[in-house]
């Protein structure tokens, strides 16, 4: 893959988007494999038999989001990115425009264009760092499987809400046109002047409340606040990966959903194994009551209110369930989930399926579970162009 804002030194982002994609992949597998081989040799896992092959993503065009920091002027504005010390590249304030990125999904490139349009049409300045004057930080850009967008604002305050208003509906029309309808508009609210990307309030503006992200026939309900996988076409595989392995495990009847999100990994067991006709009982916890209220959403869209809930919760620190969990997922942020939950699965349930994103702290969490043997495993590369990537491990207890 080729980029020229790479070549000419103006983003740095993608770390690696001089080394060939098979390079990379290769790279990645052995980084993880370096932390677990280790401990999968220590508990007699058979490596070979293990680890699945890695799944490779689009090396370009699989972003489905994009966060963009808007600099210049309410006359020329700019979508791109400040520099690492959050000023603008440039001397005039204009930042580096990153209109053209070639990670983006086409839908969020046709997306640019219209929404510059609006902001020079509305006069809405943007936000200028060094000055602390301006009212437009950020838009915020997500787009659905079926090339729908999700669009935020994101203002120091209320005041150009009117104008923005008014010129919506020519930028709605405009997209509708370019084959990438906005589905949800909405404007957030972030006054400090810190190096955050959004604020607390959300203002509805345009259209409904989530954007559905329909994946492997599940639409998972998306909220303006909650977090969702960033490579579309990889999300869809690990949630499908994940369903596979458990389907062939004896006696799941009940699984919990920890670090749930929007519900990706409890709503597509439980819609897989409906379709089988051997429903789950999933229960989820998640700490944003926005995602939560996303995900018992499409619980209700799969009509699974009588198998399915969702709850708002630290999952560190587990509340009661009615059941015994013959399965745990767990999705957590880089950090792991530690030792105070990793000690409390390894007496609470049969089977763990742990997704990570920071191989280190997974090493360090299969430590703390030392009555499971690691069953399957597979690297799947979400990030392509930088060293991260994620990591699917499937444990059961021994014996």
């Amino acid at each position: 893959m080729r980029c020229d804002y790479f070549d000419k030194g103006l983003c740095r982002s993608c770390t690696w988007m001089n080394i060939p994609y098979t390079v990379q992949l290769s790279e990645k597998v052995s980084t993880v494999r370096s932390y677990l081989d280790p401990i999968l040799a220590s508990r007699d896992s058979n490596l070979d038999d293990f680890w699945t092959a890695p799944v490779c993503s689009p090396e370009e065009g699989f972003r489905n989001k994009a966060k963009m920091v808007v600099t210049g002027s309410a006359h020329e504005p700019n979508l791109g990115i400040l520099d690492p010390d959050q000023h603008p590249k440039h001397h005039d304030g204009t930042g580096v425009d990153l209109s053209e990125c070639p990670l983006y999904e086409p839908a969020i490139i046709a997306s640019f264009e219209p929404i510059r349009r609006l902001i020079i049409a509305a006069g809405i300045e943007p936000y200028q760092v060094p000055t602390r004057r301006g009212e437009l930080k950020h838009v915020i850009i997500t787009v659905s499987p079926q090339q729908q967008l999700m669009i935020r604002f994101v203002l120091r305050s209320t005041d150009q809400l009117a104008p923005l208003r008014e010129h919506l509906p020519a930028l709605q029309d405009e997209l509708a046109r370019r084959q990438a309808p906005a589905r949800v508009i909405t404007a957030n609210i972030l006054p400090q002047h810190q190096a955050l990307l959004e604020g607390d309030e959300e203002i509805h503006l345009a259209g409904d409340q989530t954007l559905t992200m329909l994946l492997n026939g599940v639409p998972l309900r998306l909220r303006p606040q909650g977090f969702f996988q960033t490579n579309t076409v990889i999300a869809a595989e690990l949630y499908h990966r994940a369903a596979t392995w458990i389907a062939e495990l004896p006696e799941i009847r009940v699984v919990w959903d920890l670090y749930a999100g929007v519900g990706g990994f409890g709503l597509t067991l439980a819609d897989t194994a409906r379709r089988a006709g051997t429903p789950l009982r999933v229960w989820g916890m998640e700490s944003s009551p926005q995602a939560i209220t996303a995900g018992n959403q499409t619980v209700a869209d799969l009509g699974l209110a009588d198998t399915v809930q969702f709850r708002a919760g630290d999952a560190t620190r587990l509340a009661t369930a009615e059941e015994r969990p013959d399965l745990v997922v767990v999705n957590p942020p880089r950090r792991g989930i530690g030792a105070e939950l990793a000690s409390w699965l390894n007496t609470h349930t049969d089977h763990v399926l742990y997704s990570s994103c920071h191989p280190k702290t997974l090493a360090a969490d299969l430590e703390y579970l030392p009555d499971f043997t690691p069953v399957r495993g597979t690297v799947l590369d979400m990030f392509p162009q930088t060293a991260h990537c994620e990591t699917l491990v499937l444990l059961s207890r021994c014996g």
